[in-house]
């Protein structure tokens, strides 16, 4: 098992926690008697949710778009007399639509928060899980990592980023007692989408009933896969098949079947 063990001074941090996977994530680690603390802009659902799981729940609302917020967060959690044995990068946002009509302030927004917040706080964290030979990071990706997202291009490249960003801290890691583990959910009914600007209506319709997992599935195996310091934790038989599909499938190929079924395009496709 690489969890670390339960401890006064020890804690996960959950990033997105306000809902969706990172609340059932921080449910997960909870229950498992874990300190955790949550962290995403909406504090009343942080508070709600810090409630439901107890005293040893923490809660501090940031921003993570915003790079001061991001560098006080060590600060705050040392203020608390803890520090972060797990570092769970799980908050993040989609833009949806062709880049050619796209709001650039809002893409530079989602990469901020997708890609660059992964860098800055696992930087942050890192060095002081690998100066206790302890800890882990677990980042949240996608099954769009492996492949083209046309219709979300940002969004599929940011989740590529953070793939081979975990799979490469892996190597880096190797020895230190410290691991990485990077979740791939596929389709999962938390609201994301209708943030990004798409119904779940049309999300069923572009993506098999077979591949859609419930958000505390998607949670449980990805705490288990990292107890098991697991590499890749893909929820779901269909995704991991689609994940491989994708993988060995000709971009050529890939790529109009993807952008004809995308709801982003749909009216910009001849």
């Amino acid at each position: 098992m690489t969890l670390p063990a339960p401890s006064p001074t020890g804690a996960v941090l959950v990033t997105g926690a306000s809902s969706g996977i990172g609340a059932e994530l921080a449910r997960d680690f909870a229950r498992r008697g874990h300190q955790v603390v949550l962290v995403a802009r909406t504090e009343s659902r942080l508070t709600a949710l810090a409630a439901e799981l107890g005293e040893g729940a923490h809660v501090l609302a940031a921003d993570l778009s915003d790079r001061d917020q991001r560098a006080a967060l060590p600060d705050r959690v040392a203020a608390l007399g803890l520090h972060v044995d797990v570092l769970v990068n799980n908050a993040g946002l989609s833009t949806l639509g062709p880049v050619s009509a796209a709001d650039p302030a809002a893409e530079m927004n989602m990469v901020e928060v997708d890609v660059v917040a992964v860098v800055d706080l696992t930087s942050r964290f890192l060095p002081g899980m690998v100066e206790r030979g302890a800890g882990g990071v677990l980042n949240v990706a996608s099954t769009a990592a492996f492949q083209p997202l046309p219709g979300q291009a940002g969004y599929g490249a940011g989740k590529a980023f953070v793939l081979s960003y975990t799979q490469s801290l892996s190597g880096e890691l190797r020895g230190s007692g410290v691991t990485a583990t990077v979740l791939c959910p596929g389709p999962v009914d938390t609201g994301f989408g209708a943030a990004a600007g798409f119904s779940k209506e049309d999300a069923e319709n572009a993506l098999p009933a077979f591949l859609w997992i419930p958000a505390d599935q998607v949670a449980r195996e990805a705490v288990a896969g990292f107890a098991k310091g697991r590499l890749v934790v893909i929820p779901g038989a269909g995704n991991k098949a689609g994940a491989a599909f994708a993988k060995l499938t000709p971009k050529r190929l890939l790529i109009p079947i993807l952008a004809k079924s995308h709801p982003g395009l749909r009216q910009v496709m001849p």
